[in-house]
C-alpha cells in the first residue's frame, strides 16, 4: 500500500456519525495516513495485506486514538490581568455591575491597547501549547479587546501569525462588537458605523478575519445594530457567529440563524422558538461551562430541547481573562457532563465533530474517517469516557496534525 505511515495496536473513538455505536468505536483498530490525510481505517483484522517493512509503524499500546479537540470559542490574545475582578465578584458584585462601573471588558481592552504585538504572540503562544498538551488541534481566536482599528488587526495579525507558526490550526474571528469603547460609549449606532464602514472592511481586505461575531446582549449590542454588522459581513462574503441569550433573551439566535450563522454560543436564555431556529438553519449550538461555572449562574441552556430538535451541540472553553479564565478544553468536557448533564459521549462529540462545525471545517476535521485530515490524539485510557470523568491526571501520549506527530506527552 502507498501510506506514509500506519497506527496499530489501538482502539478508535471515530465520532464518524457514519459508523454504529457509541463513539463511533473501532476496537483494536487500525489508521493508514497518506499526505496528512486518513487514507484507510477500520478494524485491524480487515486491513489489507502490507509489507511491514514498507512503510513506518506507530503502535499505540493499546491506547485510544480520537480526533483532535477542537475548541471553537476563545478570546485567547489580551494583556493585563482580571483577578481584582475575580476578587470583586466573589465579594459580590456582579459581572453586569463590574462592567457598568468601567471593568470588564474595558479593563482588558485598555491592557491590550497598551500591549505591543511581541507581548501578545508571546502570551498566545504560552496559552497555545497549554491547549496542545490537552490534545486540541483546532483553535478560533477572536478579536474584541482593541475596539479601535489598530489594536483589533494587532489582535488578529498575532493569530494570523500564530497560525503560522505553531502546529495548532488557528481560526480567526473578528469581534469588533464586543462592548462599547469609551470613545462612543454614548454611540452605539455610531460604533456600528465605523465598525461596517472602516474596521471591517480594512480587516477583510487584509485577509485577517474568517468569521464574524458580536455580542447581542442587554450590555452590548442591539438586535438591530447586530443585523446591520451581520449584513455588512454578508456582503463581504464572511460567515457570522454570535454571542447570544448569556444573561437575558434579545432574540439574538433567531437573527443569527436568519443569517445562516456558523454557531450562537453561551444561549443559557435561549428559548423554544430559538432553538427551533437554529435546527432550521443547521446552526451550531456552543455551550461554553466555564463561563457558566465562573459567573455562578444558575440557569442553565435548554440541553433537552437542543436534544429534541436535534440542534448540534459543540462545547468551547471560552478561554478570557473576565469569565472563563480556564485554558483547558479537557476541563471543559467534565463541566460539560457536570453542569449541563451532558452525557461523556455527547461532550467529547461537542469538543471535536460539533466544535469543527461551528468553524465550517466539518468536512475535513472533528472526526476520523477517510479522506479526513489526520488529526489525531493518542490517549492513555481505558474508554472515552475517562476524558470526561476526570481531570489532571495528563492522559495525552501524542497529538498528531495533519499526519505529523506534533506533541509527545
Amino acid at each position: 500500500m502507498d501510506w506514509d505511515e500506519l497506527w496499530l495496536d489501538v482502539n478508535i473513538a471515530t465520532l464518524d456519525p457514519a459508523q454504529t455505536g457509541a463513539y463511533g468505536a473501532i476496537k483494536d483498530g487500525a489508521v493508514a495516513i497518506k499526505d496528512g490525510k486518513i487514507a484507510w481505517i477500520g478494524p485491524r483484522q480487515q486491513l489489507p495485506e502490507i509489507d511491514p517493512f514498507a512503510l513506518p509503524i506507530q503502535r499505540g499500546n493499546g491506547g485510544w486514538l480520537t480526533p483532535g479537540l477542537v475548541d471553537c470559542h476563545t478570546h485567547l490574545l489580551f494583556g493585563g490581568s482580571r483577578a481584582r475582578e475575580f476578587e470583586l465578584r466573589l465579594e459580590g458584585a456582579s459581572y453586569e455591575t463590574i462592567a457598568r462601573q468601567g471593568g470588564g471588558i474595558l479593563s482588558t481592552v485598555a491592557a491590550t491597547r497598551a500591549a505591543d504585538e511581541e507581548q501578545l504572540f508571546h502570551h498566545g503562544r504560552k496559552r497555545l501549547n497549554a491547549l496542545l498538551r490537552e490534545g486540541v488541534t483546532t483553535v478560533e481566536i477572536k478579536s474584541g479587546y482593541g475596539l479601535e482599528l489598530a489594536t483589533e488587526q494587532r489582535q488578529l495579525t498575532v493569530a494570523r501569525e500564530l497560525g503560522r507558526v505553531h502546529p495548532i490550526e488557528v481560526h480567526t474571528t473578528f469581534l469588533g462588537a464586543h462592548a462599547l469603547p469609551t470613545e462612543f460609549q454614548h454611540d452605539g449606532d455610531g460604533y456600528i458605523d465605523d465598525l461596517v464602514q472602516r474596521q471591517l472592511p480594512t480587516l477583510a481586505q487584509a485577509g485577517l478575519v474568517d468569521a464574524v461575531d458580536a455580542f447581542c446582549e442587554n450590555i452590548g449590542f442591539s438586535p438591530e445594530q447586530t443585523e446591520r454588522l451581520f449584513q455588512a459581513a454578508q456582503a463581504l462574503g464572511l460567515p457570522v457567529k454570535l454571542h447570544a441569550e448569556q444573561l437575558s433573551n434579545q432574540g439574538g439566535s433567531a437573527l443569527a440563524a436568519r443569517y445562516q450563522a456558523l454557531s450562537v454560543d453561551h444561549l443559557e436564555w435561549l428559548d423554544e422558538a430559538g432553538v427551533k431556529a437554529l435546527a432550521d438553519s443547521g446552526t451550531v449550538a456552543v455551550l461554553l461551562p466555564g463561563a457558566f461555572y465562573c459567573l455562578r449562574e444558575t440557569r442553565l441552556p435548554p440541553i433537552e430541547l437542543l436534544r429534541q430538535y436535534g440542534v448540534p451541540m459543540a462545547v468551547a472553553s471560552d478561554y478570557n481573562p473576565g469569565s472563563s479564565p480556564l485554558c483547558s478544553s479537557l476541563l471543559m468536557l467534565n463541566m460539560a457532563c457536570t453542569q449541563f448533564r451532558l452525557t461523556p459521549e455527547e461532550a467529547l462529540t461537542g469538543l471535536t465533530r460539533h466544535g469543527a462545525q461551528a468553524l465550517g471545517q466539518g468536512h475535513r476535521i472533528g472526526h476520523l474517517a477517510v479522506g479526513m485530515d489526520a488529526d489525531m490524539v493518542l490517549w492513555d485510557i481505558e474508554s472515552p469516557a475517562e476524558l470526561a470523568w476526570q481531570y489532571g491526571t495528563g492522559p495525552c501520549l501524542a497529538v498528531i496534525k495533519a499526519g505529523a506527530q506534533v506533541h509527545r506527552g
